[in-house]
């Protein structure tokens, strides 16, 4: 089944995407429920978008599960949380049903938002050069602009780094 995948790059640099300080790359996605999701949607709240490899890997699968387990602090901080990687809605499904999650996860297949937000790269694993997904966290505030970004995230701990990254952004504009 094909979905519809839509992002424009306005807000994307050349050099890696857009930054702290840069209008976020709109974008409208499948959901992993059916739905579909759109920067727009968050308008007045704040969002942490991360992008991530591949469902069901090890490194992946934990940060889901950590994103999953603060849901509810995120959300008391004013926050939501989407996940984007290449995978398929109906893959997403079956990731999101095995390990409990419940946070959305967004599917780009055709790579557009990836593009948009400079994750998508040349990486290399044992000498072999390949594209893929750079796990890459960006917190967009409620008016659409990137508060912050966390480039090459370790998977360790970045679910709660990311948490007091949005209370802090919270007592900084109160």
């Amino acid at each position: 089944m094909a979905t519809t995948v839509k992002a424009t790059k306005s807000g994307a640099k050349e050099a890696g995407g857009p930054q702290a300080g840069d209008k976020a790359p709109a974008f409208s996605l499948p959901a992993d429920d059916g739905t579909q999701v759109s920067l727009k949607d968050f308008k007045g709240k704040m969002l942490v978008v991360y992008f991530y490899p591949k469902d069901d890997t090890p490194g992946c699968t934990t940060e889901a599960i950590d994103f999953s387990g603060l849901k509810a602090k995120f959300e008391k901080a004013g926050a939501r949380i989407v996940g984007v990687s290449k995978d398929t809605v109906a893959k997403h499904g079956k990731f999101r049903d095995k390990h409990g999650l419940s946070i959305q996860l967004l599917s780009d297949e055709e790579g557009t938002m990836l593009e948009a937000y400079g994750v998508w790269a040349e990486k290399s694993l044992y000498g072999r050069k390949f594209m893929g997904i750079n796990r890459t966290t960006f917190l967009i505030d409620g008016k659409g602009v990137i508060a912050q970004v966390w480039p090459k995230v370790k998977v360790k701990d970045h679910a709660a780094q990311v948490l007091e990254a949005v209370k802090a952004h919270n007592k900084a504009t109160a």
